[in-house]
């Protein structure tokens, strides 16, 4: 059995976890967990609906008025316990995420190493939370600026990093003073429900963090209607993220939404090259390219473009595929048959619109979700691998002219979450920081996500930001009080 690795059995549930107990619902419907790499069934997990969701929303609404009115110090201890117990239990958080996600292990526990940052970072930003005394336009007022927690809270997350999505937003919101409902994917509960269990273990008080497991509509569609959850923070499609906020409407929802991405990586002619093959390897086959921010079109300027193909394909070529769980594997499993399809059309598409194809292309053996390392030089611009984001380890590459044909292509496309750039000259430094329309930028480096740093995107990738001292306003309202009679 797979889960004969784990040291401590029970982080594996597979109930969920809302009004303080771990239950199935009324309904007898289950989800098989599948593991990408195996294809074997690791276990189920319930198929929950409207009915356990108000049944968790009474409870969050609830726990709201107790947790709120703790002070920020005593907030602080318990969500830095929960972060403490992460790391003693590292090991089992990420054998549980390769097995349900497919990332090698080593990419696994970088992830948990990265989630539980967010809960060391949002324990200590907790008692950072600062009003304001502004100076009255009458003597005979004082005027104050108060934050507050907005109250019961939505978090809709994504299978590709089952933990750290979900402690990027939760960690923010219980250190604000919110009370959380988790609905994570249904292709990854399992890193979601072992996380309630070492909330429980940390002292996290009942209706405080609760994970609903299901398929999407019902529990989210509950969530987003009902008027006493006054958030939801969604990570995920853009044609999503737009049904989201137009439902979201009628109750005038705050919203968090990081959104779909099709990150540019920029190599102009003066980078310097092994530097610039590392971050794009780095950037573009991590999580074997299912990244929100990962790389997706490489446009290098013409004078470097044939020695950068050819370094970066030397150093792509050596890429180990296989399951995560192996020794030395760096490239593991597409998530789904869906997944894979997508990839294939991508490919196809570029290759029937001129592209070469100079790596991988296909996937090892049909059925399975394996597929290597792809590279594609001479990629047209109408290519939709250059408008579309390809969730996969397929890397286009187009060549460029001038500064400005760079510029024009990197922001052709209606979203803009990500972008890299790789240059010597300060002066295109300055140029590309003002100019790129993205709401992240790495210049001469390919991995740019920390907790102190704010994530989030432009355009049709989004809004809001989380990480770092603003991701914790984002859980906060603003009160303005003047106070007369002095």
């Amino acid at each position: 059995m797979s889960f004969e690795f784990l040291h401590r059995k029970e982080l594996l549930r597979e109930k969920a976890f809302w009004g303080g107990s771990w239950k199935n619902g009324n309904s007898d419907l289950k989800i098989q967990v599948i593991n990408p790499a195996t294809l074997e069934v690791l276990g189920h997990v319930p198929s929950l609906g409207q009915k356990e969701t108000l049944e968790a929303i009474e409870t969050s609404v609830l726990a709201f008025q107790d947790w709120s009115s703790r002070t920020a110090k005593e907030r602080s201890i318990l969500i830095r316990n929960w972060a403490d117990l992460m790391k003693r239990n590292r090991e089992d958080l990420a054998i549980l995420m390769t097995l349900e996600q497919g990332k090698p292990l080593a990419e696994s526990r970088g992830e948990i190493d990265y989630a539980f940052s967010f809960l060391e970072w949002f324990s200590e930003e907790s008692k950072r939370i600062y009003g304001d005394i502004i100076p009255s336009h009458r003597k005979d007022t004082k005027i104050e600026v108060l934050k507050q927690p907005i109250g019961v809270c939505g978090i809709l997350t994504p299978w590709n990093f089952p933990s750290s999505m979900i402690t990027r937003k939760t960690g923010a919101a219980l250190a604000a003073g919110c009370t959380v409902i988790s609905k994570p994917s249904e292709l990854t509960p399992f890193s979601a429900l072992a996380l309630a269990v070492l909330a429980q273990e940390a002292g996290i008080p009942e209706g405080v963090f609760q994970v609903l497991t299901g398929y999407p509509e019902e529990i989210a569609n509950t969530l987003i209607d009902h008027p006493e959850v006054r958030k939801i923070s969604f990570t995920g499609s853009t044609q999503v993220g737009k049904r989201i906020m137009e439902r979201s409407s009628k109750t005038l929802k705050r919203l968090s939404l990081e959104l779909g991405g099709n990150a540019p990586f920029l190599i102009f002619d003066d980078a310097n090259l092994e530097s610039a093959v590392r971050g794009a390897v780095l950037s573009k086959f991590r999580n074997s390219g299912q990244t929100c921010v990962c790389a997706n079109r490489f446009l290098v300027q013409s004078k470097i473009y044939d020695s950068f193909l050819d370094l970066f394909l030397e150093t792509a070529s050596k890429l180990k595929l296989g399951n995560g769980l192996e020794k030395d594997t760096t490239l593991g499993p597409l998530i789904s048959e869906v997944a894979v399809q997508k990839v294939e059309t991508h490919i196809n598409d570029a290759l029937q619109n001129g592209g070469n194809l100079l790596l991988g292309g296909r996937r090892l053996e049909s059925g399975k979700l394996f597929f290597p390392a792809t590279i594609l030089s001479n990629v047209s611009e109408n290519s939709l691998s250059m408008k579309e984001e390809v969730f996969g380890p397929v890397a286009p590459v187009y060549r460029f002219e001038s500064f400005e044909e760079g510029i024009r292509v990197a922001n052709s496309t209606p979203v803009g979450l990500a972008a890299y750039a790789y240059t010597e000259d300060y002066k295109k430094i300055e140029a590309l920081s003002k100019h790129i329309e993205s709401g992240m930028l790495g210049i001469n480096e390919g991995l740019i996500s920390s907790e102190q740093v704010p994530f989030g995107g432009l355009k049709e990738s989004g809004f809001g930001r989380e990480g770092s001292k603003y991701g914790i306003q984002e859980y906060l309202h603003v009160k303005y009080i003047c106070i007369g009679g002095f």
